[in-house]
């Protein structure tokens, strides 16, 4: 298969990560922190040391800020749900995925309040129409880092300074970006740091990462192995964010996708060049509609849409071809609004790790001819 969904889940795994998942079956299967015996202590070490890796990546001043979840989706929810009461006012950006969209008309329908900021090519215009929208009343800027729909990349950093200045809390869903581009949470005024470890950082499915110096509400309530006298949870991280058994093999996948990131200098420099090439292809057959660009403020993902051919259509006559795309709305109306889209949804293929010159040369011959077919 020639994939290109890889802003769904990065595909394949290193194998690696794969040898990775299958040692923690054997060498880790032991629930950390409730044993005092050998293996349970070297889970929980091994749990350690991840945790410092990905603070050591991401800036994040210690590994206890490091919380594991179970998807990015679960880390915006329990940033948000956590931070966000009734008769809070939040801010929220045009691009949005569904796991900010829908956890803000959630809160709304608690009483709380979001406005909608425009995301401009301008980064400056952009910065704009997020400060016009701060009252009295706001609480919180919650936006991505990058969009999974047009790869369009927010200026994180300035609207960090925005949050300092104006004493917000600032929520950032990283999906897309961790460990595709740099991201420092001290430097970008980042208080919640929402990450999906098993795109960019090719880590396994059901993983999640929430890196936070806040202290918001938790979501989930049980037992944690420590304080286990105390009816209420923890006050400190990671632990009142963690109750019940941790993955433990997914995570000790992360340690190995952060690994193979480090390892492996300049995936994200070939997935962009990939990009543009495809990009710039498709923008020279007739009747192929491209909606991202392929340039330095977008992340390596290119969709587009072939004549008044349903997205989705489009991607069955790719996926027999045996290529695999991404159709229809990405969890991500909002995105699909403001580029037109919303009714018709389109077509994404993003590069990854393993993607060759040849696999994107195959795509867009496969493009050309369904392109052709339909005129």
């Amino acid at each position: 298969m020639i994939y290109f969904d890889n802003s769904a889940t990065t595909s394949p795994k290193p194998q690696s990560v794969k040898n990775a998942v299958l040692t923690a079956l054997s060498r880790y299967s032991v629930n950390p922190g409730r044993g005092g015996y050998k293996m349970s202590l070297d889970t929980s070490q091994m749990i350690y040391d991840v945790r410092q890796k990905l603070s050591d990546c991401f800036n994040a001043n210690g590994a206890e800020n490091v919380i594991f979840t179970k998807n990015c989706t679960e880390s915006i929810n329990i940033a948000m749900q956590g931070v966000i009461s009734a008769g809070d006012r939040f801010i929220i950006s045009s691009l949005e995925h569904n796991a900010v969209y829908r956890s803000a008309a959630e809160l709304e329908c608690r009483g709380a309040k979001y406005d909608i900021a425009d995301v401009s090519d301008d980064d400056g215009q952009t910065l704009h129409n997020f400060e016009r929208l701060i009252f009295p009343e706001t609480k919180a800027i919650i936006c991505l880092h990058a969009s999974n729909v047009t790869g369009k990349i927010l200026p994180i950093e300035k609207i960090g300074e925005l949050c300092k200045e104006r004493s917000l809390i600032f929520i950032v869903d990283a999906a897309q970006t961790a460990g595709v581009l740099p991201i420092d949470v001290q430097r970008c005024n980042i208080d919640c740091l929402c990450i999906a470890p098993h795109k960019g950082m090719y880590a396994p499915m059901g993983t999640g990462v929430l890196i936070s110096g806040a202290l918001p509400r938790p979501l989930i309530f049980g037992g944690t192995g420590s304080n286990s006298i105390s009816q209420t949870l923890p006050d400190f991280t990671p632990d009142k964010y963690e109750s019940g058994t941790l993955n433990v093999p997914g995570i000790c996948g992360i340690g190995a996708g952060v690994n193979f990131l480090k390892s492996h200098a300049g995936i994200a420099d070939r997935e962009r060049y990939i990009a543009k090439y495809i990009d710039s292809e498709l923008r020279k057959i007739s009747g192929v509609t491209v909606y991202s660009a392929a340039d330095e403020s977008h992340v390596p993902i290119v969709t587009f849409n072939v004549g008044d051919i349903p997205s989705e259509q489009t991607a069955n006559l790719l996926a027999k071809k045996n290529i695999a795309v991404r159709a229809g709305l990405h969890c991500a109306p909002l995105a699909h609004k403001s580029i037109g889209t919303l009714h018709s949804g389109a077509v994404r293929a993003a590069p990854g790790a393993f993607t060759t010159a040849a696999d994107a040369k195959l795509l867009i011959a496969a493009v050309k001819n369904i392109a052709n077919i339909n005129r």
